[in-house]
């Protein structure tokens, strides 16, 4: 994290303007108990989307739907989305819906497809290691959608979810190869969410035996990680995009993750380290 603030967080993306690597906000924070709360986050983003624009900046932003109220109000969360969403439209990007937990997974879908519905530019997170995501892929697909794929990070059950890594990485490269030939089509936005270099090289080998240019997906990071592969990668041709989490709920949200899987904290340790 580059700070708890908008404005580091801002600060921060200004290193990625001169090596053409677009950036992804998210402001940490979940599970809120009060819709007051919600409105509050809401007018951050929007707040944060007019900033983006006076900048100039390649950057969208990414929201949670726990964080607009999705706990308690449903319709509310709606309402939220589809306001982002629009502003985000007029800032030039799309407003991405992070997914949560497997209890969220059809209500963060369903709001997705319901801003879809009249918002073309809002993209959706899906977590290769669900047993469910080549189904949820293949609902979506006539949608146009974005997709960011991500391992996953949350600790769920064998009958839902994959937990071996080895499972893990040939769920992550199956769905990848499934979606290729619809993102070099352009009916698909494809974002791949890892730090796995060795899996991206397979995912782009794949797409280059095939006749699939590599710029016709992105590669997400969160900043901080394996910078020295981002600055590979995009100079290398491939479209980098730099994930920026800041805010004050940092602590409780990084103390979660390594709750809930240990492997988490094993990741965290490496990136120290290494």
């Amino acid at each position: 994290m580059p700070g708890e603030t908008m404005a580091e967080a801002l600060d921060a993306a200004e290193g990625d303007r001169p090596h053409e690597i677009g950036i992804l906000f998210t402001r940490l924070g979940e599970n809120l108990t009060d819709l007051t709360d919600a409105q509050s986050v809401a007018d951050h983003y929007h707040d944060l989307l007019d900033k983006i624009r006076a900048r100039g900046l390649d950057a969208e932003i990414s929201v949670k739907p726990t964080q607009l109220g999705l706990d308690l109000d449903p319709a509310v969360t709606l309402g939220h989305l589809l306001g982002l969403a629009a502003h985000a439209a007029e800032a030039g990007g799309d407003l991405w819906l992070d997914m949560e937990g497997s209890a969220y997974t059809d209500a963060t879908l369903d709001l997705y497809r319901q801003v879809k519905a009249t918002h073309p530019n809002v993209a959706i997170c899906l977590q290769a290691y669900l047993r469910r995501t080549p189904a949820d892929v293949h609902a979506l697909l006539p949608l146009k959608p974005g997709i960011r794929l991500v391992k996953g990070a949350y600790d769920e059950p064998s009958g839902i979810a994959f937990r071996r890594a080895s499972e893990v990485d040939a769920a992550y490269q199956s769905l990848c190869v499934s979606m290729l030939p619809a993102a070099q089509k352009g009916k698909l936005r494809l974002a791949l969410g890892t730090h796995d270099t060795r899996l991206i090289g397979r995912v782009a080998e794949y797409a280059r035996a095939t006749g699939i240019a590599i710029d016709r997906f992105e590669i997400q990071m969160l900043y901080g990680i394996r910078r020295d592969e981002q600055l590979r990668l995009a100079g290398e041709g491939y479209r980098v995009r730099d994930l920026i989490a800041y805010g004050e709920a940092w602590y409780p949200w990084y103390m979660r993750r390594l709750a809930e899987r240990p492997a988490n904290l094993l990741f965290a340790l490496r990136q120290v380290i290494g």
